[in-house]
């Protein structure tokens, strides 16, 4: 199989793929990091068990969700979802996780993030794609804004960690901003 930018799944270095059985046994991996339980969601970083991770990732009618894969291993590296679609409105919500701190902070997140949003956009045909993260959060930030998410609002003093308080941040982008921000970045380097 060519690996090209055209194909719906695939970016340049990762790929889209439905949940795999053996997909558990690295998620639990995943599990044993607090790093990522705080990062992933704003509720207690309890990890999950076997069978609840056996029962993540079924596609429903308003989520819409895929496990990260490279291409040249074919090794499992995180998850991507658009989750509570309002299919009416064409609006749907963004959840992205890298599992490993061995994955990250080698740009994937940011790859996941236009692979989801040229999935979001030009598949499922959403007008805007929002998200929250926590304001510790600054590398998961900066993932965003070099997409194109803009943000959108704060609550202010909204997830108690280690005794401190932080704001849960929303950001948003909408489908014109990402065509426009996207065609900036790849001209940018083309040149």
């Amino acid at each position: 199989m060519t690996l090209t930018t055209d194909n719906l799944f695939y970016s340049k270095r990762l790929k889209m793929t439905p949940p795999r059985a053996e997909d558990v046994q690295t998620m639990l991996q995943w599990n044993e990091d607090p790093e990522y339980l705080r990062n992933v969601d704003t509720d207690l970083a309890i990890p999950y068990s076997e069978k609840q991770l056996e029962d993540e990732g079924e596609t429903k009618n308003k989520e819409v969700y895929f496990r990260l894969r490279t291409h040249e291993e074919d090794t499992l590296i995180g998850f991507v979802v658009i989750h509570g679609i309002e299919w009416n409105n064409r609006c749907g919500q963004l959840a992205i996780g890298i599992g490993l701190a061995k994955h990250r902070n080698k740009g994937y997140g940011t790859e996941a993030l236009n692979l989801i949003l040229r999935y979001a956009f030009h598949e499922m045909n959403l007008d805007r794609v929002g998200l929250d993260v926590i304001a510790y959060n600054a590398k998961a930030i900066r993932s965003y804004e070099k997409v194109g998410f803009q943000l959108e609002g704060r609550a202010r003093s909204a997830v108690y960690r280690d005794g401190k308080r932080y704001d849960r941040l929303m950001m948003g982008i909408l489908r014109p901003e990402w065509e426009t921000h996207n065609q900036i970045h790849t001209e940018g380097e083309q040149v």
